[in-house]
């Protein structure tokens, strides 16, 4: 198997109506500043041999002014030695909100199937997640949602779960369109007014 580029992955998710935050590669500071034009951002180093990014400290985030940034370059790129190939992100910082995963996988025995949980560290630490066989339709994500012990700190209003539900429904046409292997939105950021797709890593 192999990874996916982060933009080819960015590209499928748009294909399906899923909408990601914007993103650019970068090549030095001055290009991340540029990208930044006053506005926070964040870095990351994407690397085929660091699949946990913030556990490996190869993120930065809410970089607001040019000194940080160039001193978050310089310290990821540093650290992003050992990992080679790399390449080095700039995202726009999100808004903030309630962070889920949303993932898939080919199973040999069930086909493909789609997971939802609470997102960054939690979805290990809490083993608070929900699984169902594709395709699945809104009955179905409600459902999903709902048996989380979490469904009320990730719904926290009938919006918000609406959201969610017709996210699910698209990824799951989106496993079940595709011959993706594996695919991981870790985090999906959940907000009143919308959501961002953060991370994206696909296996194929």
């Amino acid at each position: 198997m192999t990874l996916s580029d982060y933009f080819e992955g960015e590209k499928l998710l748009k294909k399906y109506g899923i909408s990601s935050i914007r993103s650019w590669y970068v090549s030095s500071a001055e290009e991340a500043i540029k990208r930044a034009d006053g506005n926070p951002i964040v870095m990351k180093v994407i690397s085929d041999k660091a699949l946990h990014k913030s556990k490996s400290g190869l993120v930065a985030l809410d970089l607001k002014t040019d000194k940080e940034i160039s001193s978050a370059f310089k310290s990821l790129t540093a650290k992003a030695q050992t990992l080679k190939p790399y390449k080095v992100i700039v995202q726009e910082m999100s808004k903030g909100g309630i962070e889920v995963i949303i993932g898939g996988k080919t199973d040999p025995q069930f086909g493909k199937v789609i997971l939802l949980g609470l997102g960054g560290i939690y979805v290990e630490a809490f083993k608070d997640f929900a699984i169902r066989v594709c395709p699945i339709d809104d009955k179905d994500a409600g459902s999903m949602i709902d048996s989380l012990r979490s469904a009320e700190v990730i719904t926290y209003n009938s919006e918000n779960k609406r959201m969610l539900g017709e996210l699910l429904v698209k990824v799951s046409k989106m496993l079940n369109g595709t011959d993706l292997k594996e695919l991981d939105l870790n985090p999906v950021i959940l907000r009143k007014d919308g959501y961002d797709v953060v991370d994206i890593r696909i296996l194929k």
